[in-house]
């Protein structure tokens, strides 16, 4: 009973790996799961550990396939559209249900073959043949918008000479290399970054992802090879933040490193997915909050 006297309806049967969450059994435990989402509370998911796992150090959700619990940015979200489609939602901000999965490209390959996301959604989901490609091209497209963010805010350089002052200086966060580009030209910039760093500066990041021409593209050349990334000022470095995070998550999806130890899993369940228990689901407490 509430406290107006009306019954509280028993909540429905849910999907696994979806934002809603394994019901509690009474209206004053329904009530604090619902005050314990917006604070970013966990569901209880029956065995006594939380649906979410702990959020001490962000949001975190339950991969559908694999069932480990990992933060946000180290997993890709997929919404339902109308049609019955799955939707990739990088930005996680689609309105509906969300279904994650681990940023890998293997876990989704996985996920389709074994229809993992109809069992999550509980009905029959349309996925297109190409979908790991197609997550592959938006992930790669994101981290290149953001280097062309970075280089209007004046935070990027472009070019041997100019980078490899900036490594023997000290000011690269990131070294970004064209896939193709010559070792020894990376060699030399290595160098003088890590002379820097016998000095006390920090060694930079290097990041082998995009080819010369992707990166031309966004940057305004007709060619590059060598691109660093600087922290630049306090309100700067948010935008380096966010691109070296993004640049992390496709990597760990082609496989070119694996999953940060910082971010190994909090939990994990059946590995392949088949299992008909429903696990880490949460409330939706908007249409588009992309929780």
């Amino acid at each position: 009973m509430t406290e107006s006297g009306a019954t509280t309806p028993a909540a429905p049967d849910l999907p696994e790996g979806s934002d809603l969450p394994v019901a509690l059994p009474t209206a004053a435990a329904t009530a604090v799961r619902r005050k314990g989402h917006r604070k970013g509370g966990g569901a209880a998911d029956g065995k006594g550990s939380p649906a979410r796992g702990s959020e001490k150090d962000g949001p975190q959700r339950r991969c559908i396939v694999s069932g480990a619990v990992l933060p946000k940015e180290m997993l890709i979200r997929f919404v339902l559209g109308p049609d019955g489609s799955i939707v990739p939602d990088l930005e996680g901000k689609l309105p509906g249900r969300g279904l994650w999965l681990s940023a890998r490209r293997d876990m989704l390959e996985t996920a389709t073959r074994k229809r993992a996301f109809s069992k999550a959604a509980r009905c029959q989901t349309v996925v297109d043949p190409d979908l790991a490609g197609l997550v592959e091209g938006l992930l790669r497209q994101r981290c290149l918008n953001l280097l062309g963010f970075a280089r209007r805010a004046g935070v990027v350089l472009a070019g041997f000479d100019k980078v490899a002052a900036a490594a023997r200086a000290g000011q690269v966060r990131m070294l970004v290399e064209a896939t193709e580009g010559a070792e020894d030209g990376r060699r030399k910039i290595m160098a003088a970054a890590a002379q820097a760093a016998r000095e006390g500066r920090r060694m930079p990041a290097v990041i082998e992802l995009f080819t010369g021409a992707e990166m031309a593209a966004v940057l305004g050349r007709e060619h590059v090879v060598h691109v660093a990334v600087t922290s630049g000022k306090p309100d700067q470095r948010a935008l380096a933040d966010r691109f070296a995070a993004e640049c992390e998550r496709l990597a760990v999806y082609v496989g070119q490193k694996d999953l940060p130890a910082s971010m190994a899993p909090a939990d994990t369940g059946p590995e392949d997915g088949d299992s008909p228990q429903r696990r880490g689901t949460e409330p939706e407490m908007a249409p588009d909050s992309g929780e």
